[in-house]
């Protein structure tokens, strides 16, 4: 049995503590938000996120930030990508030596262009910063629905730990040293979701929606391979997996952006919309200055860019990128003399 933390108290944090507590761990979700402490404490569920889906008897719930992070093995940090910088900076002062941290937000911070395990890292340096990822919608992983992800650490004693920690016969964790790939897949996947979503919302089919998901992991993969992530990753779960749920699933908040982009919303009154933190739209940008910084081609980020922020029309976006110069699938295969 581990004593975990869980920082944030969302949809993804409050499923996480009940698979953990579920696990058989001691659980502690710790949330800013009074309101929500009381949520949690008194119904025992998420209600306004994860209706339904009620915590275990060993799941705590504080808004005391130094009970939450004192005495822990694992820390598990679920707060939205625009706030882990903050929260991070929050948590510093009560982080032991070594403490193994597990990020499981997903996104690149604009302006910085840094993975959010970075982040942790440069605010908290003197913790261990793992991460953990995949096709995971918290809908499914508090129900029981099977689920598979990968966890990413420097350590492979610590990866092998933390899989023991969060596995189960329902919830399959593979290892993978390839933080930066892991994260980098998790983030850009969003972007792409956004331009399935907004296809969809355009009436578009299932070929249009193929086509963006195929030359979207191409995009994810040179941009990744740019950054110092491993090809592997990217057609694993972290890569192809997660970009095919979260382009196709009802649970998916970017797709749902998309959705209604297409349908005519502005990007805010999407969010707005959503009522959730929408990654995609935080990381469109960063993603398309990390595409010029390392001078990679990414059609569809830029198409979705332009939609979200130069108002461009998506169905003008979608005809640019049919027509665009001709060129080969594949570079490295050759023709037949």
């Amino acid at each position: 049995m581990k004593q975990v933390s869980i920082i944030g108290a969302g949809s993804w944090g409050t499923a996480l503590a009940v698979l953990l507590g579920n696990n058989g761990h001691e659980v502690t979700i710790w949330s800013h938000d009074l309101h929500e402490v009381e949520m949690l404490r008194d119904k025992r569920e998420q209600q306004e996120k994860l209706p339904d889906v009620k915590l275990p008897d060993n799941v705590n719930v504080t808004s005391d930030l130094e009970e939450s992070l004192t005495g822990k093995d694992v820390i598990v940090m679920a707060v939205p990508s625009p706030v882990v910088r903050s929260v991070a900076k929050q948590m510093s002062p009560f982080i032991p030596d070594g403490q193994v941290i597990v990020n499981v937000a997903k996104g690149i911070e604009d302006g910085t262009y840094m993975t959010l395990s970075a982040i942790i890292e440069e605010e908290i340096p003197n913790a261990e910063v793992c991460v953990l990822s995949g096709p995971s919608h918290a809908e499914e992983v508090g129900r029981g629905i099977p689920t598979t992800v990968v966890v990413g650490s420097k350590k492979q004693d610590i990866a092998e730990m933390l899989q023991d920690v969060f596995m189960n016969q329902v919830f399959r964790v593979y290892t993978n040293p390839d933080i930066i790939g892991i994260e980098l897949g998790g983030a850009l996947k969003n972007v792409i979701a956004l331009a399935a979503g907004t296809t969809d919302g355009l009436g578009y089919g299932d070929n249009t929606k193929a086509a963006l998901m195929t030359r979207g992991i191409a995009e994810l993969t040179r941009l990744g391979v740019a950054l110092g992530g491993k090809p592997e990753t990217f057609s694993g779960l972290t890569g192809i997996g997660d970009l095919i749920v979260t382009c196709t699933s009802v649970h998916s908040r970017n797709r749902k952006a998309g959705y209604l982009i297409g349908k005519g919303m502005t990007a805010d009154e999407a969010m707005k919309e959503v009522k959730m933190v929408v990654e995609g739209v935080y990381s469109a940008k960063a993603a398309l200055g990390l595409a010029r910084k390392y001078n990679v081609s990414v059609p569809i980020v830029e198409a979705v860019n332009k939609v979200l922020f130069e108002d461009a029309d998506p169905r003008e976006e979608v005809s640019s990128l049919l027509l665009r110069e001709r060129r080969k699938e594949h570079n490295n295969l050759k023709w037949e003399e």
